[in-house]
């Protein structure tokens, strides 16, 4: 029964249209500051994890897998290679060179990984060919020196397909006037864009050009592995580490991007925080109505002390007010977080109709519209946020109001 009657009371306090001004104010302020900040860290937590997905989904266009990289470079791979096809869930794989060197053209240096592919053995590289903005995989023939490299290499060093770069490679040539650095002139037959930082830091060569450059003869470096679901690869590495564990290393793209991924989780974490401070602030704006409430009603509260209301009954009434309050913002902000999360490419494209404007120019940006991946788990740990400061968040003022003493309010009542 006083489950039900704090309820009433507290519920009716709610829809009382009797209190005007500053106090009804500062409840719509507590339940709009909740719904804005719930609805806001849903929708940026969406927007992070969407960029985190397009970066990593990008990424994987350009790197491998996972790499076999031998303890040192060896001409007999061709058994191993057999054998890792075969593999289950590995759907390419094939030798390569991999080697630091320095680019440069029309006055301008660049520091690059050179990587030497088997043009048309690694399913990951056809993912490349679907990336390319001029030229193709197949200019990459061996014994022409042709060099494929990233759009943002290409326009650092102000070249396009067709140009001659001059590769500088940390090897030294002795002569009789001394020792020089090695350098070899290659031609640049295509230029990828995969919309990240690889696009300034990559460029391939045909396997066989990259051996005679490195001067390793027959022999390669390791086995560049791509699997179908990069996200689930645990399994096939453990296998291929176990298996080849006396020949060399096994790498994944998580453990060569770790530091990327590191910073960028970092990023989401910070964020998160300084949103949630938001719904912070809309728990001290439930606790300042709820004391407001309280200070307003104490003739209300000492009556029904009086006709034999508990403390607690007085307690749970205010606390029934402060958590509808809080929770009602929660479910509206959580549902409108997720309703635009989900249509975000929708609301994007509204407000750049309505004003004119384009939010991502694909000529400035790698992508064209903002990413967004809900996620259940985000929802669930904000709305959870959201309701735990909405519960805390009436403490104090609904025992305050249980503390009230019928006999001194009545005693200056007139």
């Amino acid at each position: 029964m006083s489950k039900s009657l704090s309820w009433f009371i507290g519920l009716r306090y709610i829809r009382s249209r009797q209190e005007q001004g500053f106090f009804s104010l500062v409840s719509i302020f507590s339940f709009a500051a909740m719904t804005l900040g719930v609805a806001a860290l849903i929708i940026v937590m969406s927007v992070m994890n969407g960029f985190d997905r397009e970066i990593k989904q990008r990424i994987l266009n350009i790197i491998p897998h996972l790499t076999l990289e031998y303890a040192t470079p060896t001409a007999d791979a061709g058994a191993d290679l057999v054998a890792i096809r075969q593999l289950k869930g590995v759907t390419g794989a094939d030798r390569y060179v991999d080697g630091q060197a320095m680019l440069s053209a029309q006055g301008h240096l660049q520091g690059i990984s050179l990587q030497g592919i088997a043009v048309g053995a690694d399913e990951q590289m056809d993912i490349l060919q679907h990336n390319m903005l001029s030229g193709s995989l197949d200019g990459l023939r061996p014994g022409e020196y042709g060099v494929i490299i990233g759009s943002l290499l290409a326009r650092s060093l102000n070249i396009i397909t067709g140009d001659s770069v001059l590769l500088t490679l940390p090897q030294m040539t002795l002569t009789p006037a001394g020792a020089f650095p090695r350098v070899k002139q290659l031609r640049v037959v295509g230029i990828f864009q995969v919309g990240a930082q690889v696009d300034n830091g990559i460029a391939f060569i045909h396997l066989t050009d990259a051996q005679k450059l490195y001067r390793l003869g027959d022999r390669v470096e390791g086995i560049r592995i791509s699997v179908a679901d990069p996200f689930a690869l645990d399994d096939i590495r453990r296998t291929v580490a176990e298996k080849y564990a006396d020949n060399g290393s096994v790498t994944s793209w998580q453990d060569s991007l770790k530091t990327l991924f590191a910073a960028i989780k970092m990023e989401k974490t910070v964020v998160g925080l300084l949103l949630g401070i938001i719904i912070a602030v809309a728990g001290f704006n439930i606790i300042a109505s709820l004391v407001l409430m309280v200070a307003n009603k104490r003739k209300d509260i000492a009556v029904l002390r009086a006709m034999g209301a508990s403390s607690s009954l007085i307690t749970s009434v205010f606390r029934v007010q402060g958590v509808v309050t809080g929770l009602s913002g929660v479910i509206l902000g959580g549902a409108l977080g997720c309703l635009l999360s989900w249509r975000l490419g929708d609301v994007v494209g509204f407000l750049e109709t309505i004003s004119g404007m384009t939010i991502f120019d694909p000529n400035v940006y790698f992508i064209s519209q903002l990413p967004a991946d809900l996620q259940l788990l985000d929802v669930v740990v904000i709305t959870v946020l959201g309701a735990f400061i909405s519960v805390v968040a009436t403490l104090y003022p609904a025992w305050r109001a249980g503390q009230v003493s019928p006999s001194e309010v009545l005693r200056y009542e007139h």
